[in-house]
């Protein structure tokens, strides 16, 4: 029996104790996230959160990794997913902005929250939103764009997201998936093409009963 396992019974889990946190941020924001509530929310005791971290300055730590991982890494990922044009490129990057199972938007907005009251997560953000930045100028000097136009195109495409998530706007998915093809062209300067089109529609299929539209 692996570790896992065998941790995963009266004591919990890391990771079960980690969702918990991070549920209780998206809920209250960082002064929800304590050891007390979070053990009578998982109906465990206080005592069993010490065994996978030392404090709550470590949860709140395993929080920023988690999320660093899965937003941060995932969107770089996806600027540097293979693509034939430059406008399938951004296709690929639209994806984390229909998935949150690769760009989790409230969570988003949870730590530029928290980064409002603490100078630490506040680095934090700068570090990941210079990061992201890069992936996506280095996404259009791979197609062939010069370094100042790549800038600024990478500049529109992330400031664009980051104001639907600090806005806290509402658009459901289908009426995103309805100005896609707009968005990609004007953050590109290329129309996607229909074929293009038809592999990002097929890939959120599940999220939208219109058809793509015709180019």
């Amino acid at each position: 029996m692996d570790q896992t396992s065998k941790d995963s019974g009266w004591r919990g889990s890391p990771d079960l104790w980690l969702t918990a946190a991070q549920e209780a941020l998206l809920e209250g924001g960082v002064d929800a996230v304590k050891i007390q509530p979070l053990a009578r929310t998982l109906n465990l005791s206080r005592t069993s959160f010490y065994w996978f971290f030392k404090d709550r300055e470590e949860l709140l730590d395993a929080l920023i990794a988690r999320w660093r991982e899965k937003n941060t890494g995932n969107l770089v990922g996806r600027t540097e997913a293979y693509a034939e044009t430059v406008a399938e490129a951004m296709l690929n990057v639209c994806d984390c902005w229909l998935d949150s199972e690769l760009f989790d938007s409230r969570f988003e907005f949870a730590i530029r929250s928290w980064a409002l009251q603490s100078p630490g997560i506040a680095g934090e953000v700068h570090r990941a939103d210079t990061q992201r930045i890069e992936a996506l100028t280095h996404m259009f000097l791979n197609f062939g764009q010069d370094a100042a136009r790549a800038d600024v195109r990478a500049r529109a495409v992330y400031l664009t997201q980051i104001g639907y998530i600090s806005m806290q706007t509402q658009e459901d998915s289908a009426e995103r998936l309805r100005r896609i093809a707009d968005y990609v062209e004007i953050f590109t300067g290329v129309a996607p093409q229909q074929r293009e089109l038809d592999r990002f529609f097929a890939r959120h299929a599940h999220r939208c009963h219109t058809a793509a539209p015709e180019r």
